[in-house]
């Protein structure tokens, strides 16, 4: 993959640490490119900066650059808790720690890394000027942190410190989760269905669509792609059954209807419910839509921005769908992008989309702080087909039960 690979399957790195701690030119060392500006004064980096890289033989990932851990002001708390949210989503965490050694600062972050199970390493920069302190490679040492002693300035250590970060990366990053490739077999035939409505963006396909298709490609299957209104004069002109159809959610219910039985079906959001996430602990979120009340709060989650159109599918079409099923007078919240609400205890479901621009990690996080909460969670494509009836067999193909 290069720079082109979408956000939502990139390993994300994050440099945290004090101010002047030397993060900027660490990662200006590491990508071998001026990405961050670099200057002696403190707090020249106030927002997250963003920078994609090829980490071989990893593959594609994201550094950021995040603000001083020892800002101030009310401006400074705020560049604080954005560069908490960056950890938030992040795969890996590096905290760099300049010549005043680690103080309460580092300590504070490092226990957040901990508590939200990130792996960790210790970046002791400028060693140039001079060496870590032994009480802090003793602290190391005792709390198990893997520790490097680097110079950005020279380029002393920084090999080392990629080896290190790839070594970090969580397992299920360093192989590829599998999206729809263990449904189907070399030389068989997918059908993709696709609908082009107001919400279809113009010119292209939604990225969901465009990595099953990718998918099908890679593992030398045929792929054959029609709308909802085609799909059942393709099946009877085609000389054999397809190995596998699979719909967008919007018209799951009328594709369900013109695909035999015999066939296997599922929805592209299906899919990244168990690509991005955690597919039987969505399909039991799904339950809880029968449970919902009047005046009951369900949460929207999307993971991109975008203009609402008429037929939005997370704004207009599932509450109008869920209302009609439950027959409640429910109230929906929405959360777009990378926030996403402290208090989930008011939220009776959280329906989230298919996460193809979130990465693994924060979709995951996403979910299992739901289930600490004890707030259920689902996403778009299991709900629609559990208010549509047909849950079962859209979930048939991946034998959860």
């Amino acid at each position: 993959m290069s720079n082109n690979a979408p956000r939502g399957v990139r390993l994300v790195i994050t440099l945290a640490g004090r101010r002047n701690a030397g993060k900027s030119s660490l990662i200006n060392a590491i990508v071998d490119q001026e990405i961050s500006i670099v200057s002696d004064h403190p707090g020249t980096t106030t927002d997250a900066v963003a920078k994609h890289y090829e980490l071989l033989p990893l593959g594609p990932v994201t550094f950021y650059d995040t603000a001083g851990l020892d800002d101030s002001g009310e401006l400074g708390e705020l560049r604080i808790k954005a560069t908490r949210k960056v950890l938030w989503r992040s795969d890996v965490a590096v905290v760099v720690v300049g010549e005043e050694g680690i103080t309460d600062y580092e300590k504070e972050i490092i226990s957040y890394v901990k508590d939200l199970k990130i792996p960790c390493m210790i970046v002791f920069n400028k060693s140039d000027i001079r060496a870590p302190f032994e009480e802090d490679i003793t602290y190391c040492r005792e709390n198990d942190f893997p520790f490097l002693s680097v110079s950005a300035l020279d380029g002393s250590n920084i090999y080392e410190t990629k080896q290190a970060l790839i070594d970090l990366a969580p397992a299920e990053m360093k192989c590829e989760p599998v999206l729809a490739g263990d449904l189907f077999s070399e030389g068989d035939w997918v059908v993709c269905v696709v609908p082009i409505d107001l919400a279809a963006p113009k010119g292209r396909l939604i990225l969901p669509q465009v990595q099953v298709l990718r998918d099908v490609l890679d593992r030398d299957a045929v792929a054959i792609t029609v709308k909802e209104r085609e799909i059942e004069e393709t099946l009877m002109n085609l000389k054999r059954k397809p190995a596998l159809v699979i719909t967008d959610s919007q018209v799951v219910l009328s594709v369900a209807g013109d695909v035999p039985d015999d066939i296997p079906l599922t929805t592209f959001s299906t899919l990244f419910a168990r690509y991005k996430g955690d597919l039987p602990t969505l399909v039991a979120g799904a339950d809880a839509i029968d449970s919902l009340e009047d005046g009951d709060i369900v949460l929207t989650g999307e993971a991109c921005s975008h203009q609402c159109v008429a037929d939005d599918i997370g704004r207009v079409k599932i509450p109008r769908w869920i209302s009609q099923y439950t027959g409640k007078n429910i109230k929906f919240e929405v959360y777009s992008g990378h926030d996403f609400p402290s208090d989930l205890e008011k939220y009776k479901l959280v329906i989230h989309c298919g996460g193809c621009m979130l990465n693994r990690t924060e979709m995951l996080r996403r979910i299992k702080e739901c289930k600490r909460r004890n707030v259920p969670i689902t996403n778009y494509g299991v709900a629609i087909s559990k208010v549509q009836g047909v849950l079962e067999r859209v979930i048939a193909p991946f034998n959860l039960y």
